[in-house]
């Protein structure tokens, strides 16, 4: 019976054992690792950061994907990852559905950038208002001689609705801020998921309007300058005018984890802020919020 007991007792601690390690082991690997999902916007900039932290940390893992800042939320939300990358603030309503699931969420601007809106480079035009481009994007005006190009029909392109770049072009150009605004996007317009996706479709279609990002602008698009209204000057998306906030398309870029930061997810975001951190943000041509 002793022999008995000595055995039950033995293996009771063998299965206490390997429950504690098996939590321990869990533990750290959570500790050595960083999820991060959300915005395309700013992918290529997360990766960027990812791959330097990581050769300065080579025993810790960052991963970072895109699929648009809804998805990020949707993401922090379910805690299936560390930070979600928004180029837009949160929205109420995931405010409150992130502290009714228990989460304090926190909102790190990490970087700042301009939204460029871009054509064919084969495109007369070089510059529009902003009521000129709530026009063409709302569907107000379908053909490019309506206002100074040639006489060809616009092919409008936005980003998919689960964008962060998506919501915010629609607030802050569409609806001009106004919170009784109701504009929504041309009917026929494309919704396409990536920047990318509209940065290869305006290189080949030279009826096409998009925007994205102004890290994504390239030779084989041309970034129209953008006036505030019709006595204002017409500004390019560049790195000084969205600085000196001259450049009217403006935002914050934002990382959002589901706590006050702490750990491994303290020590990133120490190095995003930092000043390796920001001179990969100058480096990706957005705009740096550190003096570096």
């Amino acid at each position: 019976m002793a022999k008995t007991r000595w055995l039950r007792s033995g293996l009771f601690c063998c299965l206490t054992a390997i429950w504690i390690l098996s939590g321990c082991s869990r533990q750290s690997q959570q500790a050595s690792s960083i999820q991060i999902k959300g915005s395309d916007t700013m992918v290529n900039l997360g990766q960027a950061w990812a791959e330097e932290f990581m050769k300065a940390n080579p025993k810790i893992s960052v991963a970072v994907t895109g699929g648009g800042s809804g998805t990020g939320i949707a993401a922090l939300l379910s805690r299936t990852c560390d930070i979600a990358e928004l180029s837009r603030e949160l929205k109420p309503e995931e405010l409150t559905m992130a502290r009714q699931r228990g989460l304090d969420p926190q909102q790190i601007t990490v970087a700042l950038d301009g939204l460029a809106v871009v054509v064919h480079p084969a495109n007369p035009l070089s510059q529009l208002t902003m009521d000129q481009l709530a026009a063409v994007f709302s569907g107000a005006v379908t053909n490019w001689k309506e206002i100074g190009g040639a006489d060809l029909p616009i092919v409008v392109l936005s980003r998919e609705v689960n964008s962060g770049t998506h919501v915010y072009f629609k607030e802050h150009v569409l609806r001009g801020n106004r919170t009784d605004g109701r504009a929504e996007f041309a009917a026929n317009a494309l919704m396409l998921p990536s920047s990318q996706a509209i940065a290869d479709e305006v290189a080949h279609n030279q009826g096409a309007i998009g925007y994205f990002g102004m890290g994504y602008i390239s030779q084989k698009e041309k970034a129209l300058a953008i006036a505030k209204d019709d006595g204002s000057p017409f500004v390019q998306p560049t790195i000084e005018n969205v600085v000196s906030q001259d450049y009217p398309i403006s935002r914050p870029l934002i990382m959002v984890t589901r706590e006050k930061p702490q750990g491994l997810v303290a020590d990133f975001l120490d190095f995003v802020l930092g000043p390796e951190g920001q001179q990969l943000v100058v480096k990706i041509d957005f705009v740096p919020v550190k003096k570096i």
